[in-house]
């Protein structure tokens, strides 16, 4: 656990694939992120002989120190050795890597004195002594909060209370204005076991990850020409892949893309084929909904019912009748082992989406039931309603009410980040309101002066979606709060009309429009990529499978569900297509509309 003030530091408690460097206390993969030391001339990274020269325009110490890094990364230790002595350059000084064992020996005095050399408190430059040079805007005193917290968790888990209380008024209180945190850390102190320990301080312990990941945050803080940062050329690797994709118009596709040759997608991979229509439903569709491993389908609206279906036969396995009327929305668990709907008949209602059994009606609400998300535990579930004594509850699956956020609003539409961070209502008029689902507390409310059709929050955590009804949708971040992109030329209305990631990578964002057409952009640059024949006369919902980069669903008030995909996907159901051609319609309820390739 390291200092809030951080912003996106990982936790203590996180595991890393590979430790920062080695210690003999514990065992620690041979692959170090930044290599093996071994004794220089001139320190700092520096190069022992050869004057600067360049590799096609790049600096050639730079290429050569993170060639010998992921040399190392990789295991290839003797390579890794005769790059150093054919080239004349080290990856790192001695004093880098005595830092490095310092740390991950536990030696936090030493580790200090490596750091910061005999700098004063007065010294406010960036080399402190003959310390290490820290990165530009680096805040020395976090950095030592950060090492002195490790140290203190660890006297706690040893069970020397009586140092480990030294440590925090005479060391940490010093350093950090921030009393919630220093608060947080006494009340550790009442820990009864370093189990108990452990879990409220999500901390792994002195021999877990903890002093890799502490050394992994501090090397970040520390000039990247002395200590390289960890796994450079797979990080600089995956930003070229990043970059290639974030350039392909079309990209459809869930590989990493190869190293050999530059990334580009065929076209005509792009899923925009209506391969299957679904007309089981006897109304208006709002909703479909694939569910997070993308075998089931679930689809819902005005017909009182919510049928699912399996994927990819698209069968529909049960039909959920037990509404009093119009269904709005529903959301699969985490897990898929349970389904929550929301009717306008003013329940919430949990199901078994695998037996099609009622686990448990909710009370009865004031208003209809608009909408439902599930938490990141997986064990509560959230609804938002048009009431505006009970507008968000926390369910828990007994059915008991575990919070109500006491709001005045009423609530149209809910959002919940993966990471379990936010927790996004969108009300009746033009406000979202962004709450930190952690502390439940409201973190800001932003108006975006017109009204709003739909929200969603991408799989990263970091952007909402918001669908607007004048025919425009948003991109906001949510940490900066605010747009970072806009996506038009669909047609909004009076009625919710949804909005979705989708694609490999979420590269795309889709929407269903009042005019029935499904639009498609790309998400980076907004750039228009398909516009297909969707439904009559409105196109309610668009979802894209969350396995499948090649497959989504769209659902309309023609009373049909169409599934697109591409050529590749229609030859491959050619033969389960072809019956269904030929027979109109099959016993599983759906119209094949593929024909022969």
């Amino acid at each position: 656990m390291l200092a809030d003030s951080d912003g996106q530091a990982a936790s203590n408690g996180t595991e890393r694939a590979y430790a920062n460097g080695k210690s003999h206390h514990r065992t620690v993969p041979a692959a170090s992120a930044n290599g093996t030391h071994k004794p220089v001339v001139s320190t700092n990274g520096s190069s022992k002989s050869r004057p600067p020269d360049t590799y096609l325009g790049h600096d050639r110490e730079e290429v050569t120190r993170i060639l010998i890094q992921a040399l190392s990364d990789m295991g290839y230790h003797s390579a890794a050795q005769s790059v150093s002595r054919d080239s004349g350059y080290e990856l790192e000084s001695p004093t880098v890597a005595a830092f490095r064992n310092a740390v991950l020996e536990g030696a936090w005095d030493e580790a200090e004195e490596l750091l910061f050399g005999a700098a004063t408190p007065e010294d406010r430059s960036n080399q402190n002594g003959n310390g290490l040079v820290l990165a530009p805007g680096t805040d020395r005193n976090v950095m030592r909060f950060w090492i002195r917290q490790q140290k203190f968790l660890e006297l706690l888990e040893q069970r020397e209370t009586s140092r480990a209380l030294t440590v925090l008024r005479t060391e940490l209180t010093p350093l950090y204005q921030d009393t919630h945190k220093l608060h947080f850390l006494s009340s550790l102190l009442m820990c009864q076991s370093p189990d108990d320990l452990k879990s409220k301080s999500e901390w792994d312990g002195a021999y877990g990850q903890s002093r890799q990941i502490l050394l992994s945050e501090l090397s970040k803080c520390i000039s990247a020409s002395v200590m390289l940062p960890e796994h450079r050329l797979a990080v600089l690797l995956h930003q070229v892949k990043q970059s290639q994709i974030g350039m392909c118009m079309y990209h459809s596709s869930s590989d990493s893309p190869s190293l050999y040759a530059d990334h580009n997608c065929d076209r005509r991979q792009f899923p925009s084929e209506n391969i299957i229509e679904l007309d089981d439903h006897t109304g208006e569709v709002w909703q479909v909904v694939f569910s997070h491993d993308g075998t089931k389908l679930a689809s819902c609206g005005g017909d009182k019912q919510v049928i699912i279906w399996d994927v990819p036969s698209f069968k529909a396995v049960h039909y959920l009748k037990d509404h009093d009327a119009g269904v709005g929305n529903v959301a699969w668990s985490w897990d898929d082992s349970m389904l929550v709907t929301c009717c306008q008949d003013r329940h919430a209602r949990l199901w078994d989406p695998h037996t099609g059994n009622l686990i448990r009606k909710l009370e009865r609400f004031a208003e209809p039931v608009s909408s439902c998300i599930w938490a990141a535990d997986g064990h509560t579930f959230i609804t938002g309603a048009l009431d505006k004594t009970r507008s968000i509850c926390q369910w828990n699956l007994n059915g008991d009410k575990v919070f109500d956020w006491a709001n005045a609003h009423r609530v149209e539409d809910l959002a919940v980040s993966p990471d379990g961070h936010w927790l996004v209502a969108m009300d009746d008029r033009h406000h979202i309101h962004v709450y930190n689902f952690v502390t439940r507390e409201l973190a800001y409310k932003m108006d975006l002066q017109v009204r709003l059709t739909s929200i969603s929050i991408s799989q990263d955590s970091r952007y909402l979606l918001v669908n607007h009804t004048n025919g425009v949708a948003r991109l906001i971040d949510l940490v900066n709060r605010e747009p970072v992109q806009t996506y038009s030329g669909h047609t909004g209305g009076d009625y919710l009309i949804r909005t979705a990631f989708g694609g490999a990578n979420e590269s795309f964002v889709i929407s269903g429009s009042e005019d029935g057409l499904i639009n498609i952009w790309h998400k980076a640059s907004a750039v228009p990529i398909e516009k297909l024949n969707g439904h009559h006369p409105r196109c309610n919902a668009v979802t894209w499978s969350p396995t499948d980069p090649c497959l989504f669903a769209s659902c309309g008030d023609d009373g049909k569900i169409k599934i697109w995909s591409n050529n590749e996907w229609r030859r491959s159901h050619n033969e389960a297509t072809h019956h269904n051609h030929e027979t109109g319609r099959s016993s599983n309820g759906w119209r094949g509309e593929m024909g022969e390739a």
